[in-house]
């Protein structure tokens, strides 16, 4: 007899297939480049379906990434307790929760949206659950960044769902996220190197060695912060976002020196933490700059 317990656990279960944390940081890019497409208000129904319909086909990817890595997720600290990897989903199950929620969020896409989302959200859906966890993610420790182009679309994915097209400035975000993404994951897996080497995943600590990885984080967050740069440079956004992304840019190069000497031995955490708090805090600075100190404009082609 199910009780009301196992049923609570259930849903929770189910809730974490999707990878709330993960959609939640998505969604917000997704937003914000809702908003930074238009001078003024997105319509409401564009705002609150178009994010539905992008959730849900986000947690339709998550879910299959458990799925399909529920080997590798037992072998690892951080992830042995994950629904399907301890059972208390099967993996049938996991697949047709998957297949619901990808339906489901392509359907409000298209009939609500446009079909450019719709299409642009499901090459991103593949681009993660398939090319990067089915192939990249076991094939090449360049993993990260052939990879980090499906996680870098929302924005894009927001953006479109406004104005139906794909701009310059649109790709602009794109790219920020995607020069993000090496940096950000790299330090995590240095952090959880003897992790990934027992699940035999070949993260780039793993074939190349710590300090290797360490010096492609450093050079990959110069990057960064100079793509950062390029939405003042283009006079997408003003001096509140310049100063911002100046500023931001500069503790995550700290973070990325620290790790590089070595000398504090939870460094990669602390970076891969402060990571997330960087982007989250560049967007919503980016929105601000938008609504408070920049001259709208004809969007970049």
């Amino acid at each position: 007899m199910t009780t009301l317990s196992d049923t609570k656990t259930s849903m929770r279960d189910y809730w974490e297939l999707t990878k709330p944390n993960v959609v939640a940081l998505m969604i917000l890019t997704a937003m914000i480049g809702m908003f930074l497409a238009v001078p003024g208000m997105v319509p409401l129904d564009v705002l609150v379906l178009g994010n539905l319909g992008i959730a849900l086909c986000a947690g339709s990817a998550a879910t299959i990434n458990h799925l399909v890595d529920r080997h590798v997720d037992m072998k690892m600290a951080r992830t042995f307790n994950r629904p399907v990897a301890t059972g208390r989903i099967e993996p049938a199950r996991a697949l047709a929760f998957a297949a619901v929620l990808g339906l489901a969020g392509m359907a409000i896409l298209v009939v609500y949206i446009n079909p450019l989302t719709a299409w642009l959200t499901l090459a991103s859906l593949v681009g993660y659950a398939v090319i990067y966890t089915l192939f990249l993610k076991r094939a090449t420790p360049q993993n990260i960044v052939i990879g980090g182009l499906a996680g870098a679309a929302p924005p894009l994915l927001g953006w479109a769902a406004v104005t139906g097209e794909i701009q310059g400035h649109a790709l602009l975000l794109v790219l920020i996220i995607f020069a993000w993404t090496p940096p950000h994951f790299w330090a995590l897996a240095v952090h959880r190197k003897d992790e990934y080497a027992k699940a035999k995943v070949p993260m780039l600590p793993v074939t190349h060695g710590e300090r290797y990885t360490k010096l492609h984080i450093l050079l990959y967050t110069i990057i960064l912060v100079v793509v950062s740069l390029l939405p003042f440079v283009t006079r997408m956004s003003g001096w509140l976002y310049f100063l911002g992304a100046l500023v931001l840019g500069a503790v995550f190069l700290y973070w990325a020196v620290v790790m590089l000497i070595g000398k504090k031995p939870d460094a990669g955490m602390s970076t891969f933490k402060y990571s997330i708090f960087y982007l989250m805090a560049l967007f919503v600075i980016m929105l601000l700059d938008h609504y408070l100190v920049s001259v709208p404009a004809l969007p970049a082609h």
